[in-house]
């Protein structure tokens, strides 16, 4: 009964948005006062810590908008000093084919991002790059988010796993005398193989789920016709991906895994390897429904008055200020992280405080700081600067409310673990009763467990953070081992991003689809399904052989 009360703000908010299309910015905020009611008739936590717990959620939702402001700005910039103009006009010189637009940014670019920066990062600049080069914004939204997926367990630099699962496993693997290193590079390798193996097919999935949705066919006929393309994609990022993961661990796989693809991928689409006979493009926007447009307007877009790669700038400068900042060993990842402002003790709760990293955080270094050298750079009137602004601070204004509440209820729900009732916090007492319940079906119950983490914080690395201890003593109890459990969590955390509440939010404003997110995570359920299923077999398959990559 308890995880049931302790999952009602979950399923309010499914409820809501995936059954009656109820936008998040509606959903949520009822969802907040469900688990707040929850919070303190159940679970008995005081007004001023449910207070506390709120406001400190209310504050970490500013880490996201200052990402999205950020990313809608960059976008704003570009579109109207005419460099989106340039931009899409080169991608017509490698091909006018909306699929392997969407392969090569989408999923390839984006793995680059999400490998250097994570925390949503990739969607934010993907989706409006796509809709910068003419997608539908709700086709740039879906598509971003079924392919921020596959690198995910290795975002920002492996952070997932270093800085997540690593961190919550040291007392258990301490207990029982196992040594960390050689437990994290095992952990690393066997996230990397079953995400590599079904990732072959991830490009693939994505024009599926494009071509069905918003071709004229309604069909995935045209995504089967890019099919060798799509697979050859998914293995020029897979194969390095695993070779990294084995040898070097979880800091670079998605980083050069993606970069060594990016290029292998770009030579083949300009030489027409392996790429379809026929071009696909989407209906002519007359014909684009409602909801695929932007409910909000993001300027005029200028004329192309500059050389490709001038219009490039802004985005090659991000990814290098994103890998030379990231990278622990450079230097300047510590320094910008130290830069901080403080808020202690929220409510007079002793250790709740607010640390906003302004420096470090994506949406400012280098988002922001690249806007405004890219006003520098393609000399843009000051009226073009100010209009630039104006629209971002527009658009950002929609979004701020969903993420305000869902963040506040995800942190009430992760803190609930404080209270007068003596009992396990929410999302622990969920995760627990979802164990108990599978037996030894738990293999398959295991990145469910990885998905609801994800779902709720909007990240792989707060979802290791809060069960991967649990699935390493569950595996321990039931015998199975327990680096594929754990790796399962982490695959699981890594899915779940292309229906978590915060980063659809996070990508509907950036793309100005805002009231959309119900569908988007309705739709995107399908992807995220079969992707399930297919860890799930590998796994299954492995286990019921008895084979164990590390016995403890």
């Amino acid at each position: 009964m308890d995880a049931l009360l302790a999952f009602s703000p979950i399923l309010l908010t499914i409820v809501l948005m995936v059954g009656f299309n109820w936008g998040a910015k509606k959903a949520l905020p009822l969802s907040l006062l469900l688990s707040v009611i929850v919070a303190y008739t159940v679970w008995e936590i005081d007004i001023f810590h449910i207070m506390g717990y709120s406001v400190f959620g209310f504050l970490k939702a500013l880490d996201i908008l200052i990402i999205i402001f950020g990313a809608i700005l960059i976008l704003n910039t570009m579109k109207l000093s005419g460099a989106m103009t340039t931009i899409n006009n080169g991608f017509s010189g490698i091909t006018k084919d909306r699929r392997i637009q969407a392969i090569i940014i989408g999923f390839m670019f984006g793995a680059f991002i999400e490998g250097a920066a994570g925390f949503g990062t990739p969607a934010a600049l993907a989706g409006p790059l796509l809709v910068g080069l003419g997608f539908p914004p709700l086709a740039a939204a879906m598509v971003a988010l079924i392919y921020n997926s596959v690198p995910v367990p290795f975002g920002a630099v492996g952070t997932p796993i270093s800085g997540g699962a690593m961190v919550t496993l040291e007392q258990n693997l301490s207990n029982i005398g196992a040594n960390p290193d050689v437990f994290k590079m095992a952990l690393t390798e066997w996230v990397a193989i079953p995400n590599a193996l079904v990732g072959i097919f991830i490009p693939l999935l994505g024009i599926m789920v494009m071509t069905k949705f918003f071709g004229k066919e309604k069909s995935i006929k045209p995504a089967l016709a890019a099919a060798p393309f799509a697979i050859f994609a998914g293995l020029a990022f897979s194969i390095p991906y695993v070779i990294i993961a084995s040898t070097l661990g979880p800091d670079l796989p998605s980083l050069l895994g993606a970069f060594i693809g990016l290029g292998i991928i770009i030579f083949a689409a300009k030489r027409g390897f392996l790429m379809p006979k026929t071009p696909w493009d989407f209906p002519p926007k007359s014909e684009w429904a409602a909801n695929w447009k932007s409910k909000e307007s993001t300027g005029d877009t200028g004329e192309a008055k500059m050389g490709l790669a001038k219009a490039w700038m802004p985005y090659a400068l991000i990814a290098i200020i994103l890998v030379v900042t990231r990278i622990p060993s450079l230097g300047l990842k510590g320094w910008l992280a130290s830069q901080t402002l403080t808020l202690s003790d929220i409510f007079g709760i002793e250790g709740l405080t607010y640390v906003l990293k302004w420096a470090y955080l994506p949406g400012t270094i280098p988002f922001i700081l690249v806007a405004v050298i890219t006003n520098f750079v393609y000399k843009m009137p000051m009226k073009m600067v100010v209009s630039s602004w104006k629209t971002t601070f527009k658009q950002i204004t929609g979004a701020a409310i969903a993420l305000l509440a869902g963040v506040a209820m995800v942190q009430l729900m992760l803190k609930s673990g404080t209270n007068g009732a003596g009992m396990d916090s929410m999302l622990t007492t969920m995760a627990t009763a979802i164990a108990d319940l599978s037996g030894n079906a738990y293999p398959i119950i295991a990145p469910l467990v990885g998905v609801l983490g994800s779902f709720m914080s909007g990240s792989a690395t707060v979802s290791n953070l809060l069960f991967s201890s649990l699935q390493f003593e569950t595996a321990t109890i039931l015998g199975i081992p327990q680096v594929l459990i754990v790796a399962v969590q982490s695959i699981g955390a890594a899915l779940g991003n292309m229906i978590c509440v915060n980063n659809v939010v996070a990508v509907c404003a950036t793309v100005g689809c805002i009231g959309a997110e119900g569908t988007i995570i309705r739709r995107n359920a399908i992807p995220a399904f079969i992707y399930y299923l297919m860890v799930m077999v590998i796994v299954v398959i492995l286990i019921s052989s008895g084979f164990n990559p590390l016995p403890l």
